[in-house]
Order: C-alpha cells, then structure tokens, then sequence
C-alpha cells in the first residue's frame, strides 16, 4: 500500500488548466459557439502538425474515421484491412459505411498492423487499409504505403492516438489518403471532445466539409446528402490552447518513457519497443506481463500506481463482429493480436508525472519479481 502521505499515481491525467477555461468562456461570451472563426483557427494551427495538409475539424475521432471513408467513397461491397487490436471504433467506422473489415494480425514485437498480413488479405473487393498507430506509436506506413500503391488502394491512418508521432521524418496524418485525430481529454491533447481529418486533397477536403455539415457549404444550399458532425467553438478555442502546450506535453511523455524503459528490470515485464525511425509520442507506456497480468496489475494498484489494459478483448471476438462471423462460418487467425491482448498492461506516463512518481512506478514494477 501506498503510504498514507502518498496519493494513487493515475494512469492518465487530463489537463484543463485556466487558459482551456478562460478561452471556453472568450468564445461563450462572443455568442459565436458553433463552426465560427475559432474552427477555422484550429484547423489552420493544426495543419503544421501533418506538413501542411487540409484539416476539417469534426466532433470526434470516430466522426472523423466515419467521414473520412464517407469521403473516399468506402461502402457496400468494399473491404477495409484493419487490426483487430485496436479499440472498436476503428471497425465500427467500417460497418457504419456499409463495407465489411477484414482484420488482420500485428507485428511480433510491436502493436501495429504486420506489413505481409495485410498484403496477404487482400482481395478484389479491398478499397482501403487502416493502420493504426496504436499508443502513440507510428504503424510501419513506409512498408504499408509501398503495398497500397502497389496495389491501388487508399491508406486511411487511424492517428487518434498519436498526435505529433513520425516515422522516418515524416507526422502521422500525412502518409496516407487522409488521417484522423481524436481529441477526447485523456488523448496526449485534447478540446474537451472533437476530432480532426487530414488530407492533401482539396477535393476530398471540401467533401468532408459538407458531409459534416449536412452537405451543405450555403446555408440551405445542400449539395449531397451529410449528417451533423460540426465541433463547436468553444471546443475549438479548448483545443487551440492544447494545441500550443502539445510540443513540450510530448516531450515531457518521451522523457518519462525514457526513464521507465531505462529503470524497469523486472524480468517478466517487458517495456514497449520503438521501431528506427519512429519518433513514440507515448499516448500509453505499454508494457507486457509475461505470468499472471491479473496478479500484477493487482499488486500495482496495491502500491498506488495506476495501470489499465488496453484492449483485453480484440475487436474480432466482441459480439458485433463474432456472431456474424460465425452464422458465416469466418473465422481470424490472429496469434499477436491474441498474445498481445492477454499480456499488455499501461502504466502511468502522463505530463503531470514527477520524478517521485517516476521512482514510485519503477519500484513498484520491479517489485512484481520474477514469479507471476
């Protein structure tokens, strides 16, 4: 137990601090809340993050994933390559647009797609793959770009949790046919609730800003059919205050990743690798337990440091994707996504952590021992 002076280390912390407040109240005060100057701000701020793309700000990470395939023109008849490890809402966008996901495994010593398990599911009806640079951690894109443009597909980057991440020099959002960023407060930044697509096409750009606003630029003037995926204002202003603390909040995750991966010696832990060239903005220090993962992350929480498993159930075995699959006699073999989803653990690596809560999750992980 932690001692009684000693407050629980949280697995994640948001930050909403008196410039998110105080901007929330400048753009209340205006009365100008919805779609005004303050998106058209963010949008603009944020394009230098993913070298200069369109930007088109939506309510949400999953609006953004939806609008995006809505965009490209994904639908009935069409399959999108996913993992399986990952949080739902990266097939569910699939399913929503008509298309079927086709879930393939990860790489062996990381959490992305695996570069020949998407080359080797695809088939005809394939219109797009979806790597997702799982906890900050960019996805192999200079292999998965190689074999969509070989095969003539489009790259719908699943960014929300890795804003700011690279690989080879190159942002995250800016590989593929369009990106997407998930601003949800425990997100490395956020606007209190949003999204953003990105896109270097400006035909694709405006498309996504009429579908998110009943396809319609002119008011009354609807040019196709759209839903009602607008961010506010007021959000935008949270987000824009985030966006300029972003630089030194990834920073801060990146050094304390540093000391943890340095400091953690638990034989049975295993701390998250980094791919050469890629530039981890830590959305989670992802660990794996190699024994009982219950039993340690019992032990963790006995010690006051907080910790959480991202995902225990891979999207191919929760009950919308595995009773169809079943009534249709499919099945996935997916040993990585299976091994990794028994075995990960996230502990603390948040901005807000100091260098006691630094020492404090090192002792308690390397108490875990060799017997689990």
């Amino acid at each position: 137990m932690p001692s009684s002076n000693e407050q629980p280390i949280p697995a994640a912390r948001p930050v909403i601090g008196e410039e998110e407040i105080e901007a929330a109240v400048r753009v209340l005060r205006s009365g100008r809340v919805v779609q005004g100057p303050e998106v058209a701000a963010f949008e603009e701020e944020f394009s230098a993050l993913v070298d200069g793309r369109h930007c088109v700000a939506v309510n949400s990470g999953t609006s953004a994933l939806h609008l995006l395939l809505m965009a490209l023109g994904v639908g009935p008849g069409d399959e999108v390559i996913v993992p399986s490890f990952s949080f739902a809402a990266s097939a569910n966008v699939v399913r929503l647009v008509g298309a079927d996901a086709v879930f393939v495994d990860i790489e062996p010593d990381g959490f992305s797609l695996d570069p020949a398990a998407v080359e080797a599911a695809i088939t005809p009806r394939t219109a797009a793959i979806m790597p997702v640079h799982l906890y900050g951690h960019p996805a192999a894109m200079d292999r998965i770009t190689a074999i969509a443009g070989k095969h003539g597909l489009a790259v719908v980057e699943d960014a929300c949790q890795a804003h700011g991440a690279a690989l080879n020099g190159t942002p995250v959002g800016a590989f593929g046919a369009g990106g997407t960023f998930s601003f949800y407060p425990t997100k490395n930044m956020h606007s209190l609730e949003g999204g953003m697509v990105t896109t270097a096409d400006a035909e694709t750009a405006r498309t996504l800003r009429l579908l998110r606003n009943q396809g319609m630029e002119t008011r009354y003037a609807n040019e196709i059919v759209g839903a009602n995926m607008r961010l506010t204002d007021v959000a935008a202003a949270v987000g824009r205050v985030q966006l300029g603390k972003l630089d030194g909040w990834t920073e801060q995750r990146i050094a304390n990743a540093a000391y943890l991966t340095e400091h953690i010696t638990a034989p049975n832990v295993v701390t998250p690798p980094v791919a050469p060239g890629a530039r981890h903005v830590y959305h989670q220090y992802t660990v794996r337990v190699r024994g009982d993962r219950d039993a340690a992350m019992a032990k963790l929480t006995e010690a006051g440091v907080g910790n959480a498993v991202y995902y225990p159930t891979p999207i191919h075995r929760l009950k919308p994707y595995w009773e169809p699959d079943q009534k249709a006699g499919r099945s996935w073999d997916l040993p990585e996504t299976e091994k990794a989803a028994a075995e990960v653990v996230s502990l603390p690596v948040h901005p807000s952590l100091g260098q006691g809560d630094l020492e404090r999750i090192v002792a308690a992980v390397n108490a875990l021992g060799e017997n689990l």
